[in-house]
């Protein structure tokens, strides 16, 4: 198994003239010392406008700044938001990162949350999904073609050379957000890697892998030609420390990341520049909810890690991605969480990656024919309730539609 750090840039109120900047280098210092420590993955999330949850919004500019400090951390622009950016900036800028890193990079490519982020760009939450397919077949061609043209519903532009062209060729492993756990299957059938959260059971991740590789071999359905990337990572909040005790006292960040997550997906941004979601946190944290997603979180003693990660190896998921900068975790506990999990816990999974490799080639080969198993009962992540579960884009669509006859019979 590999693994990767995640980074939304929380930064909790109150701030300083500092806050951002002094968020922003000690991540960089903290990916320069996991690539030292044997890390596998630096992910990135790209948001906008979602104030004390994400300052990551401009991921590229961060990770070019990360290519210059590391040397072999992969480097995963997880997610740029593509329903939100203009197609050749996105081409442009990912080459030029891949350019820089000596081609390390990972592009993940989503959708975005939401109206929050959304409507100011002048998009339209319904419309989304059909969007960001779009763009995927829009975008892709770039990366090798010298006089790509498209024309379709949402971006139309005459042939052009996009320049600089990814040292990584046709271009980087493609990935796909998942924050909807039923979009893993559909990432399968596209043949992307799977982006999505800790599954809430040993029987969840297996099904969940099953489906996954079952899809895309049996059910392929690729958005454009592009190469297969048939990866599962699931992101987890994480923090390691010589006794669970300890580890649940620090980390406390992952149950601000889950209400921030939940905040916004329920009010929206309601006060922009002038709300205090760490104030309204103080009530919830120490919730029924919030003792649960610390539970279900690998948060604990080196032994504890070993125990709940050996679950998610055991289903063959690739990669854990682990989730310790949020809320006000510090720098300090931060990077002496990374020290004792590289010396104690991620050795035993990273020796066992050869034999992860060999099982997937047999699977994608058919020399291994995996169980159709049921992923109903496990429509959920391990962090969610009933305040952020994700609806489907023809969940969403027949919300808005119903939504807006509404308002027509009010009218």
């Amino acid at each position: 198994m590999k693994f990767g750090i995640f980074y939304e840039h929380q930064i909790p109120r109150p701030w300083d003239d500092r806050s951002e900047q002094r968020t922003l280098n000690e991540s960089l210092d903290q990916i320069e010392l996991a690539d030292h420590l044997g890390f596998d993955n630096a992910w990135v999330v790209e948001h906008h406008f979602l104030e004390e949850y994400s300052h990551a919004s401009a991921p590229e500019v961060f990770l070019g700044a990360a290519s210059q400090r590391t040397k072999n951390i992969r480097l995963g622009h997880g997610i740029v938001q593509i329903t939100t950016n203009q197609p050749h900036r996105v081409a442009e800028k990912i080459s030029t990162l891949d350019l820089l890193s000596n081609g390390r990079v990972e592009l993940g490519l989503g959708e975005g949350a939401g109206p929050a982020e959304l409507h100011p760009f002048g998009v339209q939450v319904r419309s989304k999904r059909d969007r960001w397919e779009e763009a995927v077949r829009a975008i892709i061609p770039m990366f090798s073609k010298t006089d790509w043209a498209f024309e379709g519903e949402f971006f139309k532009f005459p042939a052009r050379n996009v320049v600089p062209k990814p040292l990584q060729k046709p271009h980087p492993p493609l990935w796909v957000a998942c924050s909807n756990i039923k979009t893993i299957a559909s990432a399968g059938q596209w043949g992307m890697g799977a982006l999505g959260f800790s599954f809430i059971s040993a029987d969840a991740a297996k099904a969940w892998v099953h489906r996954y590789y079952n899809m895309l071999l049996n059910h392929p359905n690729p958005l454009t030609d592009y190469p297969q990337n048939p990866n599962i990572a699931i992101a987890n909040g994480f923090f390691c420390a010589e006794t669970d005790e300890e580890a649940i006292e620090k980390a406390h960040g992952w149950t601000f990341f889950i209400f921030a997550l939940s905040y916004y997906g329920r009010m929206g941004v309601d006060a922009p520049g002038k709300s205090d979601l760490w104030k309204a946190y103080q009530e919830w944290r120490y919730s029924e909810k919030a003792e649960k997603a610390i539970e279900t979180a690998l948060i604990g003693s080196p032994e504890t890690l070993r125990r709940k990660i050996r679950m998610f190896a055991d289903a063959h998921v690739d990669q854990c991605i682990l989730v310790a900068q949020a809320g006000r975790t510090s720098h300090e506990d931060i990077c002496k969480s990374y020290r004792l999990f590289a010396e104690e816990v991620m050795p035993e999974f990273h020796a066992e990656q050869a034999d992860h490799e060999a099982w997937k080639a047999d699977v994608l080969a058919r020399k291994i024919e995996l169980e159709e198993l049921t992923t109903e009962g496990f429509d959920i992540y391990s962090h969610q309730n009933e305040d952020i579960v994700r609806l489907t884009p023809e969940e969403l669509k027949a919300q808005m539609a119903e939504k807006e006859k509404q308002t027509a019979a009010g009218d």
